[in-house]
């Protein structure tokens, strides 16, 4: 975050509908297994260079998947017959490189889709194992189907309003968008290889698209530009929500409302911690995010919760979580200075570390949401507080994206909300005891909803 700067208020698709709690875009939320079934034989589909080995199986069996889900939607939605992708190709990035695309694939460790002989390659060395490793199986799913995603938008051209000059930050979009529709096919028991429960296991998927989104300070206008975490997390949620052609109608005029990506400015000074991160500890940082808090919840007209980063008495009537814990009965938040450094304080790169100020400064936003909530007549117990916490949150950041903001969003804020929605003890999207709503694809849509419609939004919508 920055102290002081001037942005463009975002604005965004939304919904007004009551969700259920118990369920994620209308599905209930489950915790089984993700990840390959068992007992399924092997996709059988020409690859060119493969090893056979277990990465290759892995993608065979996804882009048997992903082809039988477009086919059948392609017909169904657009009007159009699917073509299979006419080339697969496996490669090794730490052996010998393959031609394909122009580019020999010695040392790049990727995967893609290539218009000019409509193929998609990936690497079975370093990056699909990779991924497998840090978030499981579904983590090359995500990837494979992103990238078929592009096979689509080919295979669709102009009816799916994507031409050469499309700029790529509106083709990526698409693609997670896309990515998502399949994900849903997976989750409904449509998938013949694979299975995911939509509790954890698309936490999983979520927290993939957070590992490959867009460095922070990058224009959404680069090319090559794939999105912010919060961007990316956003068009897979539409896609896992809605069908293929909500996912065609991405285009740049929906992108330049929403988009969040961009770059560092003037503002965005680097205070030892990394460009767009203040020290949360910092006096001036917490008068500042108390400013912040009380304006963006003035209309509200409720008496705002007192601040303390001193020891305080315990407090009769509410959970004593951390960095920072709301008191009912005393209308106060108490902050533990200590935590709260630990969440604010990036990692440098190669070490472990916490995840950045926005985050840190969110945690407090969370509670003085339900101080907001109980002056209001709302309870601040049960997934349905917290999903209104997340969301009121979320409205507290869209205040900072404001024009006049004095604590304003830097880029690669949302990102780090991002993380922590996705973290196993998100007191953002938690309820007054620390209780979190299970689902973390629920968490972000609340904090998304809130960002781009505003508190009114979270108390129509997240009523319980």
């Amino acid at each position: 975050m920055a102290f002081t700067g001037c942005t463009q208020t975002v604005s965004g698709h939304g919904r007004s509908e009551r969700p259920d709690v118990t369920k994620v875009a209308g599905l209930d939320i489950t915790t089984g297994e993700s990840g390959a079934k068992p007992g399924v034989p092997d996709a059988d589909l020409q690859v060119e260079n493969g090893d056979g080995g277990e990465m290759d199986r892995l993608a065979i069996n996804t882009l048997a998947d992903v082809e039988e889900y477009w086919a059948e939607q392609l017909p169904a939605r657009f009007g159009k017959e699917f073509e299979p992708v006419k080339r697969l190709v496996s490669y090794d990035s730490n052996g010998k490189g393959v031609d394909i695309c122009r580019t020999n694939t010695a040392g790049v460790a990727n995967a893609f889709y290539c218009s000019l002989d409509d193929s998609i390659a990936w690497d079975r060395g370093e990056l699909l194992p990779m991924l497998d490793d840090a978030f499981g199986p579904m983590s090359v799913v995500t990837v494979l189907a992103h990238e078929m995603g592009h096979a689509i938008q080919y295979k669709l051209g102009d009816i799916g309003g994507i031409n050469q000059a499309t700029p790529s930050i509106i083709k990526e979009q698409q693609a997670d968008c896309y990515a998502g529709n399949f994900f849903r096919w997976v989750a409904e028991g449509k998938s013949k290889h694979f299975r995911i429960s939509t509790g954890p296991g698309l936490n999983q998927v979520l927290a993939t698209m957070f590992f490959i989104r867009d460095a922070a300070g990058t224009s959404a206008e680069k090319q090559g530009a794939h999105g912010s975490a919060f961007d990316r997390v956003s068009a897979f949620q539409f896609g896992f929500a809605g069908d293929p052609k909500r996912c065609a109608e991405i285009d740049e005029a929906e992108i330049k409302a929403r988009i969040t990506q961009q770059k560092f400015d003037s503002d965005d000074k680097d205070t030892g911690q990394g460009k767009g991160n203040l020290k949360v500890d910092d006096e001036r940082s917490l008068k500042l995010l108390e400013e912040s808090l009380r304006a963006a919840f003035n209309e509200a007209a409720a008496t705002p919760p007192a601040l303390s980063t001193s020891s305080s008495a315990e407090c009769p009537d509410g959970g004593d979580t951390s960095p920072a814990a709301y008191c009912p009965a005393t209308n106060s938040i108490a902050i533990d200075l200590p935590d709260l450094v630990k969440i604010g304080t990036p990692p440098k790169r190669g070490q472990k570390g916490g995840i950045g100020d926005f985050a840190a400064f969110a945690e407090i936003a969370s509670r003085f949401a339900l101080s907001i909530q109980k002056a209001t007549g709302y309870g601040l117990e049960g997934p349905a507080a917290g999903l209104r916490t997340a969301c009121l949150t979320g409205s507290w950041a869209g205040t900072t994206n404001q024009s006049g903001a004095k604590l304003r969003l830097s880029s690669g804020d949302l990102d780090e909300a991002v993380a922590e929605l996705l973290a196993d003890k998100s007191l953002i999207a938690a309820d007054v005891n620390g209780t979190v709503v299970p689902s973390g694809f629920a968490r972000v849509e609340a904090f998304r909803d809130g960002f781009y419609q505003g508190a009114g939004l979270c108390t129509r919508k997240y009523a319980g």
